[in-house]
């Protein structure tokens, strides 16, 4: 199966994986990138996160972190085809953090981490759809651990989450002085539940927060709304 990604870049998925995602796309539009950043995605699955960093800005130096082996053989060839030699995959467990990252060696850490805590729902351990749904590989303390190992001073953590998991998120970056600083819900349309949290932090940043105009996906007859057709189909009114 092949997703366009960008508008841009092609990239190649298995049966087993996760296809292209709200998650991702709202994910890369609401991260704040800068000419020349090194970025770290932690769980890059097949590197659709990554791919949408690089479509928006060229010049990024791109780590991904996969667990799944066949996930980040997936991730390195996506890049590959490319043509993208400033994006490399490290297949390896974040949980081992200290020995996988080097120390503030990112500006910029991203991810589109499990949403559910292990033994939530119906969930396999042996099967690789379930270890990206839930943290039975990517407990979120590990998660906010390694992104503030890897991030310098002042980098900053922009990551995707379910808002029922707020107050855990919250608390859990704040442990690991990774200081929320930008917050933005993702609906459907007007009055539906929040489907979505977009967190930015910022690491030792100082106290406050800044809650930014919800992410609305249709109107309330089912049409596109502005900032989908952006993040989606690339088009400015």
């Amino acid at each position: 199966m092949e997703e366009q990604i960008g508008g841009k870049y092609r990239m190649e998925l298995s049966q087993t994986q996760f296809s292209l995602s709200t998650d991702s796309i709202a994910l890369a539009d609401f991260a704040r990138v800068f000419s020349g950043a090194r970025v770290c995605d932690l769980g890059c699955g097949c590197g659709a996160l990554g791919l949408l960093l690089l479509a928006k800005c060229e010049t990024l130096q791109v780590t991904g972190v996969e667990i799944q082996e066949p996930a980040a053989r997936c991730a390195a060839e996506n890049a590959a085809q490319n043509g993208l030699s400033q994006f490399s995959v490290l297949h390896g467990d974040l949980r081992e953090y200290r020995t996988l990252l080097p120390a503030n060696g990112f500006d910029i850490v991203v991810s589109n981490p499990p949403y559910y805590p292990p033994g939530s729902g119906h969930l396999r351990r042996e099967d690789s759809l379930s270890i990206a749904r839930s943290e039975l590989m990517c407990p979120l303390d590990a998660l906010c651990a390694a992104a503030a190992r890897a991030l310098r001073w002042g980098g900053r953590f922009f990551l995707v989450h379910k808002p029922e998991r707020l107050t855990d998120l919250l608390c859990t970056l704040r442990a690991h002085r990774l200081e929320p600083k930008r917050i933005r819900l993702v609906r459907h349309h007007a009055g539906a539940d929040a489907n979505l949290v977009l967190i930015a932090a910022r690491r030792g940043g100082k106290p406050g927060v800044m809650l930014e105009p919800e992410l609305l996906l249709f109107t309330p007859d089912g049409q596109e709304t502005t900032d989908y057709r952006r993040i989606y189909h690339h088009q400015e009114d």
